[in-house]
């Protein structure tokens, strides 16, 4: 019916005599993820914790950074934890935060900057500030790597800094006491895909482990693993490969957050519908991580940490409250300013020839970007760098790809004295712009775009198997969830029903907004295939009853309901 999608290649009589344990919809997927035989089908599907853990002693300057802290404990200094304020680095504050209570020291303090007025990662006011409250040692979590200035202006005062942190260094060498970061030069540790909670969580079992045996104190064997609700959340959050440690981390996390014991957590997901049995990868993705996120995006950082971290009931009614009402502000906003970027985009005669999708508004809050530019993204299949002031002093940015290109490199093509202050990853990342390079900016990405080394990316959807309706069944989804937790690099299965004929459409929710395309198999069941925010889209608008289509789409099991139900999650539709 279209040519817009291609069905993956079907494994030869020996491709799939090597995988011959699992089913032909299994083997098919393991080995389109590199999973070529039995054994490493076993090792990747039966998620071991202390196989898949690497040795936190591999860290370069590992020894350095446990020896201080240690003697920070010792000596009873104000320790200060300093984290990045999203749902990586406040769940990774709260990992070490444990660790600390955990061990009866309470000599310690959280600073997470505000995300509008003092931006990402160290800065000389916090300096200035931290000081004052008489600390002698920093400890970063998910930031530092690159803030030169901040940690020498720390050093000036007498306190020392260890960072922690997983983004590029980028050539920057800090005046650190030890830094450990994995994708710092000469750094052996085999996984370099940690996010900034993983990393944290590795000083605190090398912590542990010497602390242990100083006899300083003594924590039982494997208690770190209940930390790893903390690591699951950040690591599933953070867009990190859900391989290697990862892997591990996302797995074992969830299952720590399906016994958590965490008051805010708890109150949380009940605010949310959630049961924490039923906790999945989506369930982060789309309601713990947004509200964590939205205390820093609507100025309040530390109401995500408290409500993760406090033992109090009130504490915990409070924060999950406030939390609850900022998001749903924050929905409205970003909604509101990718509504905005849409409208120009369509009425602007050169989108189409755009390679770099780059856009922006003073009156746009800075701390929203990261969200419009991701919608963004998922519309056009373009990079995307917006910028706004808000209620700032400064120009700033947020940038996300759509996998064509590494955003780190672009923005170090750009010429000098159009953008400062920048840094990310591949996927993701921040900018400050001058006042004069807001002028600039459009034709210097473009010309950026152009020098740095970018990937072509196939416009075909690629489908892992062919079905018919009468495949969907629960059979089917717990073989699937096999592989699971699905992320980067360990993506949701895609099928497709070709020619499969709508049976009813059913438009859903507060302002009805939300599409149900039904099905029915041949015993007469209903099959529901789910698509969010339709809006204004017009293809699935048009869609009624009787008509046949090409449906794509991920097979997923809903908990909203009474009963579990198994449904179609909608990816595109072809008529």
């Amino acid at each position: 019916m279209t040519s817009m999608y291609e069905i993956k290649k079907e494994l030869t009589t020996t491709e799939r005599e090597k995988l011959n344990k699992y089913s032909d919809t299994l083997a098919k997927l393991l080995f389109h993820r590199g999973i070529l035989d039995n054994k490493t089908a076993d090792e990747f599907i039966n998620v071991d914790y202390e196989k898949g853990i690497n040795d936190p002693f591999l860290l370069k300057d590992i020894d350095k950074a446990t020896d201080r802290i240690l003697g920070a404990i010792k000596n009873k200094e104000t320790i200060c934890v300093y984290s990045d304020y999203d749902a990586d680095g406040i769940p990774g504050a709260v990992v070490l935060s444990d660790f600390f209570r955990k061990i009866g020291y309470e000599n310690f303090f959280s600073y997470i900057p505000h995300r509008n007025l003092e931006g990402f990662g160290l800065n000389l006011g916090a300096i200035e500030k931290i000081s004052e409250k008489g600390a002698k040692l920093i400890i970063t979590i998910d930031c530092g790597i690159t803030d030169i200035k901040p940690i020498d202006l720390a050093v000036e005062k007498g306190i020392d800094v260890i960072v922690t942190d997983h983004h590029d260094p980028n050539g920057h060498e800090p005046n650190t006491v030890a830094t450990i970061n994995q994708k710092q030069p000469g750094c052996e540790y085999p996984d370099k895909n940690l996010c900034g909670a993983g990393v944290i969580f590795k000083v605190v079992q090398a912590l542990i482990k010497k602390g242990n045996e100083q006899k300083m104190f003594e924590v039982a064997e494997g208690w770190e693993k209940w930390l790893l609700d903390m690591v699951g959340i950040a690591t599933l959050s953070d867009m990190v490969p859900l391989v290697g440690e990862n892997r591990v981390f996302a797995k074992y996390g969830l299952t720590v957050m399906q016994k958590s014991k965490r008051k805010g957590f708890l109150k949380l997901l009940k605010k949310a519908w959630l049961k924490p049995r039923d906790i999945a990868e989506d369930d982060v993705g789309f309601t713990i991580s947004p509200r964590i996120n939205a205390a820093s995006r609507m100025d309040a950082p530390e109401m995500a940490y408290k409500m993760l971290f406090t033992d109090d009931d009130v504490e915990a009614d409070q924060t999950v409250t406030y939390l609850d009402k900022i998001n749903n502000e924050r929905k409205g906003k970003v909604s509101a300013m990718v509504k905005d970027i849409k409208k120009f985009l369509d009425k602007d005669s050169k989108t189409g020839e755009r390679k770099i999708i780059v856009h922006g508004n003073p009156n746009w809050q800075p701390s929203l970007l990261g969200l419009a530019a991701s919608s963004i993204v998922d519309t056009y299949k373009r990079p995307v760098f917006l910028w706004g002031r808000g209620e700032g002093k400064t120009l700033k940015g947020s940038c996300r790809s759509d996998g064509s290109c590494n955003l780190v490199e672009i923005m170090n093509e750009i010429k000098p004295g159009v953008i400062f202050d920048f840094g990310g990853h591949e996927m993701a990342g921040g900018f400050e712009i001058t006042d004069e390079g807001v002028f600039e900016i459009d034709a210097e990405m473009e010309k950026a775009f152009e020098k740095a080394k970018t990937k072509n990316i196939d416009s075909k959807i690629m489908i892992d198997q062919r079905v018919v309706i009468d495949d969907l069944t629960w059979g089917l989804f717990n073989d699937l969830n096999k592989l699971s937790p699905f992320g980067v690099e360990n993506p949701k299965p895609v099928f497709v029903l070709e020619k499969v004929k709508i049976d009813e459409i059913e438009l859903f929710g507060k302002t009805k907004d939300h599409q149900k395309i039904i099905f029915r198999n041949s015993e007469g069941k209903n099959i529901n295939a789910i698509k969010f925010f339709v809006g204004g889209d017009d293809k699935y608008l048009k869609l009624e009853s009787g008509q046949t289509i090409d449906l794509i789409f991920n097979l997923e099991k809903s908990t909203f309901g009474r009963y579990p139900e198994l449904r179609l999650k909608v990816v595109e539709v072809f008529s």
